[in-house]
């Protein structure tokens, strides 16, 4: 499996096929060029907009609360919809899909709490799992790991202890638009110091650059 890591917190998975989790509006738009599918973890615009769906004839597969959104921006890209619920396992596009997860992690107690579902992606080789925006462990060792680097719904300490538990032997680093260069090297430091004891090693690529 070839991992493409494009902005923020959208990768791009070959195979036999390719498949994109989360072209949202910080990722590039060539993220999309030639999918077979598209998976969608959760209904914020960093990780899917209408447009980006727009660019690709692809069929979409998300969760219920994307889906309605899907559905109210544009009637055409909901025809493409496949709506997932938690525990489900999916044949996408030639990829195993196991949906993982219900919830967003928690911005603020007094802010509307989101639904988010994770995917477990495998082309029979090789298992990545890509959270959202969540705490969500796989339940399985993972030979890649999508470890968020930065949120506002995170301290450094929930994100290295996510990261360190799940154990990968590669991390690689999305959710990393929030930080500046400066904070994103605090992360790096910090990551590779807790993760090497744990025999995972911490990876934040550029966008288009292959892990």
């Amino acid at each position: 499996m070839r991992i493409t890591k494009f902005g923020h917190s959208c990768v791009r998975l070959s195979a036999t096929s390719d498949v994109v989790i989360d072209p949202g509006g910080w990722s590039e738009r060539e993220a999309l060029d030639g999918v077979a599918a598209v998976l969608v973890t959760h209904e914020h615009p960093d990780h899917w907009t209408v447009d980006q769906l727009r660019a690709t004839d692809a069929p979409v597969f998300t969760i219920a609360a994307v889906a309605d959104r899907i559905r109210d921006a544009d009637p055409v890209v909901a025809e493409r919809l496949t709506v997932v619920r938690p525990g489900e396992e999916l044949d996408v596009a030639g990829f195993s899909v196991r949906v993982i997860g219900e919830k967003h992690a928690v911005i603020h107690p007094e802010l509307t709490h989101f639904d988010n579902s994770g995917y477990l992606v495998s082309d029979g080789d090789s298992t990545l799992f890509h959270p959202g925006d969540s705490f969500t462990r796989p339940g399985q060792q993972v030979d890649v790991f999508c470890a968020p680097a930065c949120a506002p719904w995170a301290k450094m300490s929930e994100l290295v202890d996510l990261a360190r538990d799940v154990a990968a032997p590669r991390s690689l680093a999305i959710h990393d638009k929030v930080y500046s260069d400066l904070g994103l090297g605090v992360v790096d430091r910090t990551m590779g110091q807790f993760l090497e004891p744990v025999g995972s090693t911490w990876h934040r690529l550029e966008p288009g650059s292959d892990l």
